[in-house]
């Protein structure tokens, strides 16, 4: 049975998964539908009159140690799909978020994390966001969920439900160790960040 997450619950996943190890972080979202109505002079002076570019989310992982960001190589993302420690591993970019299902995953190998990581920060960020006017609002039924990697069974799911209009980035959830455990906190929590740098500098 999977568990359904308000923001800011956390849940213990190994404790209620014997044996975890590995686990599927599945991130999605749909692009809102705009009306075909044309929407008067204002949409088309905002649009430009002409068709919105599709907009392009970039799921990320940041490895964290004592709870900050030391080093790049610690950011798991498009660019970096492979961390050095081989634990964490992006599943490549997803360029519109069209169709059902996970629009991009993140595997995290939670038995072999090096013991120096004790948080993996999910984040998401629209690409060129502020070149392409885009934002959270435009954009709607995200959700991050995590899986057992084992048997496909989903352990958790977080609807990001709140209005993000405005917001260039969101930091979706954390996977983290306490007391040997490793839990989820469900964060949903929406930035102006235009870009992932800017982003994950908010852990250093």
């Amino acid at each position: 049975m999977s568990i359904s997450l308000q923001k800011g619950q956390k849940v213990s996943l190994s404790k209620d998964n014997a044996g975890l190890s590995k686990i599927i972080v599945g991130l999605g979202w749909d692009e809102v539908q705009q009306s075909s109505s044309g929407g008067g002079f204002l949409s088309a002076l905002f649009e430009g009159g002409s068709k919105q570019q599709p907009i392009d989310c970039d799921a990320s992982a940041l490895m964290l140690k004592n709870g900050k960001l030391v080093d790049k190589s610690d950011i798991v993302y498009f660019g970096n799909l492979h961390h050095k420690s081989g634990t964490v591993n992006h599943q490549g970019d997803n360029l519109t978020g069209a169709g059902d299902g996970d629009d991009e995953q993140i595997v995290i190998d939670l038995a072999k994390v090096p013991q120096e990581y004790d948080k993996i920060v999910i984040v998401v960020n629209i690409y060129q966001a502020v070149q392409r006017h885009q934002h959270f609002g435009m954009i709607e039924n995200a959700f991050i969920r995590l899986v057992d990697a084992r048997n496909n069974n989903e352990m958790c799911k977080y609807n990001l439900t709140e209005n993000y209009s405005g917001m260039t980035a969101m930091i979706f959830g954390e996977v983290y160790r306490h007391n040997g455990e490793w839990k989820f906190s469900a964060v949903g929590q929406g930035t102006n960040d235009p870009g992932l740098g800017e982003l994950s500098r908010r852990f250093v």
